[in-house]
């Protein structure tokens, strides 16, 4: 299975609470901070509701 490496780039500094939680679950804390998650729908369809705050890379 595919793999996803995730970076926070921008700040959750005033942000919605939905968005908060959600970086939170994913396991970042600060920006730049980075977690490997797996490449599934569940995962997917969290970072589509905090793309503007992220950066994506596929992990081999």
């Amino acid at each position: 299975m595919a793999q996803l490496k995730v970076t926070l780039i921008h700040s959750v500094a005033h942000r919605l609470p939905k968005q908060r939680k959600i970086v939170e679950a994913m396991g970042l804390h600060r920006v730049n901070s980075t977690v490997v998650q797996p490449d599934n729908e569940a995962t997917r369809g969290a970072l589509f509701q905090i793309a503007h705050l992220i950066k994506v890379e596929e992990v081999k």
